[in-house]
């Protein structure tokens, strides 16, 4: 078959998968590009499929939509917590997305047009965010596979993070590690943990960082 006949019929096959996702509530595509890029990156993506409903809705509930300025999302993938972040009252407008695969970008970008997503290196947060914020972020929600990192890289991440934040804001972090993801070195921040979610796959936990 052509080249080009190929593409066309590749196209027709998605533009289907994306109405039978539509009527029944499902992303196939979704599985299958986290998939694909897990094969391609193992390390850099942590996960072989998205985050599951349980996970996202328990990260997003630790952000408060009534607390002024943007949410930052880091490693978004395909959305999965973007959406919960939404359903939880977070306007759009208000989100800007971080993730290093241009892929994913450009879907989240369909998906959430009003959205500022920036395609980058989340892990030099300071750098991609600093000039861009016009006030500092109501909270900083995470989905990067933080354990591949060195523990002063995750350090670092937590703290740039703090410093584009307001006093207190949290900084959300899951891992599907029975330890802390960030190890504390600072009486100043203190950490809190969920119940384990036995319902996501892997069972994974949600950990949050405050800056007092």
């Amino acid at each position: 078959m052509p080249l080009l006949a190929l593409q066309l019929l590749e196209k027709k096959i998605e533009r289907r998968i994306r109405l039978f996702e539509q009527r029944n509530g499902l992303r196939i595509l979704d599985e299958v590009a986290f998939l694909r890029s897990w094969i391609e990156k193992p390390i850099s993506m942590g996960a072989v499929t998205p985050s599951g409903q349980a996970l996202a809705r328990t990260m997003a509930r630790y952000v408060d939509p009534a607390v002024p300025g943007p949410v930052i999302e880091l490693g978004s993938g395909t959305g999965a917590l973007t959406q919960a972040l939404v359903e939880r009252g977070v306007e759009p407008s208000r989100l800007v997305l971080v993730d290093f695969n241009p892929s994913f970008c450009r879907l989240l970008r369909t998906r959430y047009p009003e959205a500022t997503v920036i395609q980058g290196d989340a892990y030099r947060v300071q750098h991609l965010l600093g000039g861009l914020l016009r006030e500092p972020a109501a909270a900083v929600v995470s989905g990067l596979p933080l354990r591949t990192r060195p523990p002063k890289h995750r350090l670092r991440l937590m703290n740039e993070a703090f410093d584009l934040m307001v006093p207190s804001a949290p900084f959300v972090q899951f891992t599907y590690a029975m330890a802390a993801p960030i190890p504390l070195c600072s009486t100043e921040v203190s950490a809190e943990s969920s119940e384990l979610i036995w319902l996501n796959l892997p069972p994974a936990r949600v950990w949050v960082y405050r800056k007092h």
